[in-house]
């Protein structure tokens, strides 16, 4: 190599340049070369046709010297203008579940990258090897259930949990609705038989945690503080709520005294007037369906396991989807966390339980790195929660609460692995060998 003589070429990203896939599960999502730490969606919503019509202001910083970049937007979806930093003298197209946008000439690395795109279409959710996930229709309304890889179904994206940003989301709709998304209702103005709703999410949220909720509701508050919750729901099932969810505020209060201090400005649980086969998870919310407000608090277990989400899943989240374990293993265990200091069953004698079941399970998953085929495996949620007790029984709950109260705190709306979890343990007097027996084997270990 010549040291002089020779002029420095700074190297230009192309979104076709056939990088690596940013995660081995979902290949196709994420994006190289910018940064988001912004998105503005204007959404326009039509319940009978099931229309949306949608602008989206994305803020970004390259990474890179970018003569193209890419976000990840479903085929429903159709766009019609794009502008790069005020410029619309750009070329776009769709292809594959990507936008392709090229700019006029190359965006320098470190340079302020603002991208508006207009586009409209019926929304429907991204078939794949998870089922259908994204926006879908109710009988009377919307909702979206993104997670791992929908998000794209409503909105232009980096649809990887690893790209974090704040959000301001307004919802234009037919005015006998209610729409809810993540975080503060700013405002709210009706004109005619239209409603525009105003939502402000200022902590870094990913892609797949970010929701619209829209049906025949109305807005109920369940406790006024110390963090403020309230329920939208259908009138005829609100009696039922407050028997189902009676004590969320009881949940929240142990939750902050065992896992630190609740990270986002309130909570907000959504009934939709379906059933739906699970809840699901969004930041500063939680979704579930009329079959979950049964009346008999039947399913507490799950008002548990979605609160839980906030701390784990949501303020911290992965950034490599193998390591799912840290949301769902850390929701399962609060389950029991809640029923031991609830006048139910013991975390000690739900793990025992819980182990005997597994043991009569297949041996063919690796908590630490289940596979794509197998990340939603209920094994995955129980070994999880059992790998969490077997660690509170090795050193003790004189250290397992400081622990995770470090956890949450240290890594507070940031992304986390693994390795960042297990290095903290260590820390407390976890030996190595645990992490290695519960997370690396197929084999299910002995409770300790």
């Amino acid at each position: 190599m010549k040291l002089g003589g020779s002029k420095m070429v700074t190297p230009v990203f192309d979104v076709d340049g056939g990088d690596a896939p940013l995660d081995e599960y979902l290949p196709q999502n994420g994006n190289r070369g910018y940064r988001v730490s912004r998105y503005e969606l204007d959404l326009e919503y039509k319940v009978e046709s099931n229309r949306l019509a949608g602008k989206a202001k994305i803020t970004a910083v390259t990474t890179a010297t970018v003569a193209k970049f890419a976000f990840d937007l479903g085929p429903a979806l159709r766009v019609a203008k794009v502008s790069v930093n005020g410029s619309r003298s750009v070329k776009f197209a769709q292809h594959r579940g990507k936008l392709k946008i090229t700019p006029a000439k190359p965006i320098p690395s470190g340079a302020a990258l603002v991208v508006t795109v207009q586009y409209s279409g019926t929304p429907k959710p991204i078939n794949g090897f998870w089922g259908e996930v994204g926006w879908d229709e109710l009988t009377e309304g919307s909702i979206v259930a993104s997670q791992p890889n929908g998000a794209a179904s409503w909105f232009p994206c980096d649809d990887h949990p690893v790209s974090k940003a704040s959000y301001g989301i307004t919802i234009t709709t037919d005015s006998p609705y209610y729409a809810v998304a993540n975080g503060t209702l700013v405002s709210k103005q009706t004109r005619a038989s239209r409603t525009t709703w105003v939502y402000e999410q200022p902590e870094p949220m990913a892609s797949y945690l970010a929701t619209v909720q829209i049906g025949p509701y109305v807005s109920h508050t369940t406790s006024a503080g110390p963090v403020p919750m309230k329920a939208i729901l259908p009138q005829r099932l609100r009696q039922n709520f407050e028997h189902d969810f009676g004590r969320q505020t009881e949940m929240m209060s142990t939750f902050e005294r065992l896992y630190g201090p609740y990270p986002f400005a309130a909570y907000t649980v959504v009934v939709t007037d379906d059933d739906l086969e699970i809840p699901i998870e969004a930041q500063g919310l939680s979704i579930f369906g009329a079959n979950h407000c049964s009346g008999t608090r039947y399913f507490e277990r799950l008002v548990a396991h979605e609160l839980a989400h906030q701390w784990f899943g949501n303020s911290l989240t992965l950034g490599k989807w193998k390591d799912i374990w840290l949301h769902e293993g850390f929701a399962c265990y609060s389950e029991w966390i809640w029923a031991e200091n609830s006048g139910g069953s013991s975390a000690k004698d739900k793990a025992r339980r819980v182990h005997t079941m597994q043991r009569g399970l297949p041996r063919d998953l690796v908590l630490g790195d289940p596979g794509p085929a197998k990340m939603f495996d209920d094994r995955v949620y129980k070994r999880g929660a059992l790998a969490l007790h077997a660690l509170r029984t090795t050193v003790g709950d004189d250290k397992f609460f400081p622990l995770i109260q470090e956890w949450t705190s240290k890594y507070r709306y940031s992304t986390v692995s693994t390795a960042d979890f297990t290095d903290l343990a260590s820390r407390y007097g976890c030996p190595r060998t645990l992490w290695d027996e519960w997370l690396n084997q197929t084999q299910l270990p002995a409770l300790p």
